[in-house]
């Protein structure tokens, strides 16, 4: 049987921050996917490990292993987690039979491991199978990659079963585009989808005066608790309200309140206090540039808000200058105004204090049970780890 491998960036450079060390590049979201889900849908493959040292003993129960890169025995195939496929089938098991590589626009992408053979590292040997996808330059593409595949992610669940359009609800543009697969929508909620469609997995709650502008994919379990939420991915147990424009909650992150958040990526267990507030244009309708611990990294982007990292918070009425990247584990509150770039554990938005790591495990354990997850022994090994690389850099 041939296996599927996810290589991460070995390092990943700063332009991954801040999520490199913390997850996966493999498993953030590109469109309502993640990089992984997309990889295997084209390749119509299991993910048998994820090759990455900088996350060496990450842990949340729903992953492959992960392991440092090394080498690989076909028939296997080895793909880039710097690049979101489109999803739709490679021709994959096909092209096992010979050494080849996946490229994209003359970048490799991956790579065909045939039987009774190895991979020990990227190469150029080998005839190339172009394939369509987007090469993921850094995090901030993660909103590139929501612009370029939510809406036919979302087309895609048009032929699904869906209990139609709720009862009370108002609809501008074709009903069809609105997929309800066992969520509860009440009364007075408004479904826009001329520019999409809006999908609402299991379990989702939609409280009443809350508009809903396709395309929107919204995760299992998640409530959207009021206000307007247009072009964005909710992963799932994330609760929203207020405004949201163009962004990718990865998956039980928290906004309960109102404030506007817009082209940005939130991760995992990120609460932002009421009013948080991100800008995504600079007064100057420039290219966006961030500023990652003294690296400067230009994104091309006219429009980027906040890179929030893992188990990150906000107090209420912080504001985020255009293309801040906020840390994992960072805490921001008092002044001053926070900086563009906050370091991992940060405690204050000044900046020059950190969290202990007992206090950040001891967050975490008060924090997770509040999702129904628990803290296993793995799971606080895998923070202990994120701790310990974030402090040493």
């Amino acid at each position: 049987m041939t296996a599927l491998y996810l290589l991460e960036p070995d390092p990943p450079d700063h332009a991954w921050a801040p999520f490199a060390g913390v997850r996966p590049i493999a498993e953030l979201r590109a469109g309502a996917w993640r990089v992984r889900e997309r990889w295997e849908a084209a390749c119509e493959l299991e993910t048998s490990a994820i090759l990455g040292a900088h996350v060496d003993q990450f842990h949340e129960g729903d992953e492959p292993p992960v392991r440092p890169a090394g080498a690989v025995d076909g028939p296997a195939v080895v793909a880039a987690s710097w690049f979101a496929p489109t999803g739709n089938r490679i021709p994959i098991l096909a092209a096992v039979g010979q050494c080849s590589r996946l490229t994209h626009a003359g970048t490799n992408v991956g790579w065909i491991v045939p039987a009774g053979e190895r991979w020990d590292a990227p190469h150029e040997r080998g005839p190339g199978v172009e394939i369509d996808g987007l090469v993921l330059r850094g995090s901030f593409d993660l909103i590139t990659a929501l612009e370029r595949f939510l809406g036919e992610d979302c087309a895609d669940f048009h032929e699904a079963p869906s209990a139609g359009v709720p009862e009370g609800s108002l609809v501008l543009g074709d009903p069809a585009r609105v997929v309800v697969r066992g969520a509860i929508v009440e009364p007075g909620v408004v479904f826009d989808v001329r520019q999409g469609g809006v999908v609402l997995e299991a379990g989702v709650e939609v409280r009443h005066g809350t508009r809903l502008e396709g395309p929107l994919f919204v995760g299992a379990n998640s409530k959207l608790l009021g206000g307007f939420i247009r072009g964005s991915v909710i992963g799932p147990e994330c609760r929203v309200h207020g405004e949201i424009a163009a962004s990718v909650f990865l998956g039980y992150a928290n906004k309960s309140h109102d404030g506007f958040v817009g082209h940005s990526v939130v991760g995992h267990w990120v609460n932002l206090g009421a009013l948080t507030t991100t800008s995504n244009l600079k007064n100057t309708y420039g290219a966006v540039r961030l500023d990652v611990a003294g690296r400067r990294i230009d994104t091309g982007r006219q429009n980027l808000g906040t890179l929030f990292g893992d188990h990150a918070k906000t107090a209420i009425g912080t504001m985020l200058a255009t293309g801040t990247v906020i840390s994992a584990g960072a805490h921001l509150f008092g002044p001053p105004t926070p900086p563009k770039y906050v370091p991992p554990f940060a405690w204050g938005s000044a900046g020059g204090e950190r969290l202990t790591a007992d206090g950040f495990v001891r967050i975490a354990e008060r924090v997770m049970p509040r999702r129904g997850v628990e803290l296993t022994a793995e799971r606080r090994q895998s923070l202990a780890s994120t701790f310990a690389r974030g402090t040493a850099t």
